[in-house]
């Protein structure tokens, strides 16, 4: 036996090879197929379901949402109709039905084929050469591959305007609300209070923006005061990449110095172009003494005021006045001593793409702060254009019975070495009570930021003005009823830079900015320098300022000057091993004339989604200043913000408190959210209550599912997300990220859809008393569209439920093959999951 063993081993082994192989060869000519007949075990009598759809691994044809890749680019994101299309072999696969309009809005050159347009509603991508789409059902991918050729070459994140969306028809008001309380200590100790409110009304009606910035103030005297900072009307001119504004606003101060106004504007919008260039927002750092408040102006207008900390602070969450002009910033010690610096709103020097156009044309009266200034007319145009090799060419003219100008310049691109750019200004002035005279401005740019050396941002200017030059705000100021001209300045000299300096080692930031003036020997300068850098998650940062601001004394030719210079030590330990989102921090501030402080304080975040900021500090410092403490919160909740702080020292105990929030009037009702911003998305999720939103500290939705997203970036694709983990337990949606591409100053609707309502585990048994068949589709009839799949035992999951249910359920197209249930379900706790059995007839 064992003998014949041997025998016939080789022989039964090469039938079963020659078996396999010829099974594999069935195989790869056969597709899958699987025996619904085999899911009748047990289950006699239950039906049959169509699972032929499955066999080939396709999906049932229908709607999906889907990401569109195009190119290797994500160009879309919807839904899209899929049909079961033959191919050569006979095998039905998922076909995705696109309209020619939009294949044409992802830039493919539809015109190059006409048979394209023999079904406009549902192309056939055969009809383009080598072109093919390809459904990635496990990722809802289409991946559409097109050759080069039929593509229109495209800038990176650029969205076409025929995606661009005006909005709705909303009234919105931004509020924000603050004031302080102060005590003093002392026998001749004195009370004081003071209140400040901005508000910023809107009204949006298709593509015409209507605006509104007013503050109000009110001292401890009691006084009150109304501020109009402008009022205007804007839309967008899509043909034109521009934007035309009537109303209050400034002037661009690229070519000329910003000139506020109160006529019409039609100037470029460079948002509207791909990769376009930014215009620079400055941010405003210094050093308080004390528990101080920052009072920041510009043409005279009081455009933000806040509370600090003793120490080195930064501001950078101000709200965008329309216009440009240096910042002057004020801050009030507690102690009553003021500090003044200037932060240049520095520009960069004027590029533009070769064959880029960008103008301004700009009519009306001079609109000045004090309103004992004439209200002069005046026109003024500028325009900046691309030439090859990197050269920009620019000029303007400023035109007005007191007042005469030309300007012309020209930038150059110098590639590794940076960008630079030179004009000159010729100006004819008529002063009011003096003589007609005329001069010379010079003015030279450079920016660069050196990527292999890790300098970030860079800009430096230099400018001198002859004795004869005047600027036209200078001028039409000097028409009013005290007659005084404006300090005319000779030089100024600015430079804002920030630098890493690779690997362990920080970074460094570097800010200055210098003046002198032709009618008295008085400068003006404000230098600041600071190092960062952290070690195992510690940070540590060293910050030095240095202002000089001279006054003429009014009797004599001598000048006189206030000067400091402080520095400042911040250190920041973070606590997450003792106490999560907590931190421990240092601070040492000393002024040359006014002593040194040294603080110690902890901080941290807290609530879901970090909606509460806090801080609290004890500090004590030389030179009289005695004991200081404060402590301050920041609370963003689904209707809005409030902050609150106490501050104390020697001489005083502050109070300090404020409120800021939106308020948006749409067709849907009234919204209330946090602070609105210049583009925004209203969230309409009807029934999806306190959801989050991720990316936005404290933001949820309100009672009804509807809140409002503010930091929306215009003409560019912007992705709204709901958590997920911060849904309810009886809401269910669809979708949780919706896509909004807003123009300037829109508010967009970002449509969810929630199902709400019970879970329900459902058994489905047909009037025989077989269960419902494997992979039949159970509907809603209060959610059209949408449909479950039936599994074993007639078992199926659905949600969003109310108490009262009609479903419809379907396993084939004969009328045998369907049937309907109604159900009632008692009422039960939205985190548990109701178990039913139910007959569908």
């Amino acid at each position: 036996m064992r003998q014949k063993h041997k025998v016939f081993q080789p022989a039964r082994m090469a039938i079963f090879i020659a078996v396999a192989l010829s099974s594999g060869a069935q195989v790869a000519n056969a597709r899958d197929t699987f025996n619904p007949e085999l899911l009748e075990v047990g289950n006699p009598g239950a039906g049959k379901t169509d699972l032929s759809v499955y066999e080939a691994g396709s999906q049932a044809p229908g709607v999906y949402h889907v990401d569109i890749i195009l190119d290797e680019q994500l160009v879309d994101t919807r839904d899209v109709e899929f049909k079961a299309v033959a191919d050569k072999s006979g095998e039905a696969n998922l076909q995705p039905c696109i309209s020619l309009d939009t294949l044409k809005s992802w830039g493919v050159k539809t015109d190059l084929f006409p048979e394209l347009a023999a079904d406009a509603q549902c192309i056939n991508l055969a009809v383009i050469p080598q072109a093919s789409a390809d459904f990635q059902f496990s990722t809802q991918r289409l991946v559409i591959s097109i050759p080069q050729a039929a593509l229109i070459p495209q800038s990176r994140g650029y969205v076409p305007p025929e995606k661009w969306d005006e909005g709705i028809t909303a009234g919105m008001l931004n509020y924000s609300l603050s004031g302080d309380n102060s005590r003093g200590r002392g026998a001749n100790s004195s009370t004081t209070n003071s209140q400040y409110a901005n508000l910023r009304p809107g009204l949006n009606i298709g593509p015409w923006r209507l605006r509104n910035y007013s503050t109000w103030s009110r001292d401890s005297n009691g006084q009150d005061k109304w501020d109009t900072v402008y009022t205007y009307l804007q839309r967008d001119i899509i043909p034109l990449k521009a934007q035309l504004t009537a109303g209050d606003s400034s002037a661009p101060a690229d070519i000329f110095d910003s000139m506020p106004f109160r006529g019409a504007q039609l100037a470029s919008d460079d948002d509207m172009l791909p990769d376009s260039m930014k215009g620079y927002a400055p941010v405003v750092r210094g050093i308080a003494r004390t528990n101080a408040q920052v009072v920041i102006r510009q043409n005279g207008y009081q455009i933000y005021q806040s509370y600090v900390a003793p120490g080195a602070f930064e501001i950078t969450d101000m709200y965008p006045t329309g216009g440009a002009g240096d910042l002057d910033v004020t801050i009030k010690e507690a102690d009553g001593s003021e500090q003044h610096f200037s932060v240049p709103f520095a520009s960069l020097p004027l590029l533009q793409r070769e064959g880029r156009l960008k103008y301004a044309v700009t009519g009306g009266q001079y609109r000045s702060y004090d309103g004992s200034v004439e209200k002069t007319p005046f026109a003024q145009m500028t325009a900046i254009y691309g030439l090859p090799k990197g050269f920009t060419v620019y000029g303007g003219v400023q035109e007005s019975s007191k007042y005469q100008s030309l300007a012309s310049g020209v930038g150059k691109n110098m590639g590794d070495l940076g960008a630079v750019s030179v004009d000159v200004t010729q100006a004819w002035s008529k002063p009011q009570d003096d003589v007609k005279s005329s001069g010379q401005s010079w003015r030279a740019r450079y920016s660069k930021n050196f990527v292999d050396t890790g300098t970030n941002f860079a800009i430096a200017g230099y400018r001198y003005s002859t004795r004869g030059y005047y600027g036209m705000q200078e001028v039409l100021d000097s028409y009013s009823d005290n007659r005084i001209m404006q300090d005319r300045r000779r030089n100024r000299m600015e430079l804002t830079m920030s630098q890493s300096l690779g690997g362990s080692l920080g970074s460094v930031m570097v800010g200055a900015v210098r003046e002198d003036y032709w009618n008295d020997g008085k400068t003006m300068e404000s230098y600041t320098a600071g190092y960062n850098n952290s070690w195992h998650s510690i940070s540590y940062g060293v910050t030095y300022t240095y202002s000089k601001n001279g006054a003429s004394d009014g009797y004599s030719e001598s000048t006189r000057y206030d000067k400091d210079q402080q520095i400042a030590l911040n250190v920041s330990i973070p606590l997450d091993h003792f106490l999560p989102g907590t931190w421990a921090s240092y601070a040492m501030n000393s002024s040359k004339t006014n002593g040194t402080t040294h603080s110690v304080g902890l901080s941290g975040v807290a609530l879901e989604n970090n909606a509460l900021n806090w801080n609290v500090q004890q500090g004590y410092g030389t030179n009289d200043i005695g004991a200081t403490g404060n402590m301050n919160a920041d609370y963003k909740g689904t209707y809005g913000e409030m902050t609150a702080g106490y501050g104390y020292d020697k001489n005083s105990d502050r109070l300090n408190y404020g409120l800021q929030g939106g308020i948006l009037a749409h067709a849907d009702g009234i919204t209330l959210s946090q602070p609105l911003g210049e583009t925004n998305v209203l969230i309409k999720a009807p029934g999806a209550k306190g959801v989050g939103i991720q990316n936005q500290s404290g933001a949820k939705t309100d009672y009804r599912g509807y809140t409002v997203i503010s930091n929306a970036t215009p003409f560019r694709k912007n992705d709204v997300t709901l958590s997920p983990d911060m849904m309810p337990d009886d809401v269910e949606l669809d979708l949780t990220t919706a896509t909004v591409i807003p123009t300037r100053g829109a508010v967009v609707r970002a449509n969810y859809v929630a199902n709400v309502g019970m879970r329900v585990l459902m058994t489905l048994l047909q009037a025989n008393g077989q269960p419902v068949p494997f992979g039949a589709i159970v509907s809603n009839a209060s959610n059209k569209g949408q449909g479950s799949i039936v599994g074993d035992q007639g078992q199926v999951f659905l949600t969003g439920l109310d108490n009262s249910a009609k479903l419809f359920v379907k396993w084939g197209d004969a009328p045998k093959d369907q049937c309907q249930v109604e159900v009632s379900l008692p009422p039960a706790d939205a985190k548990n999951i109701q178990n039913i059995n139910a007959i569908c007839r």
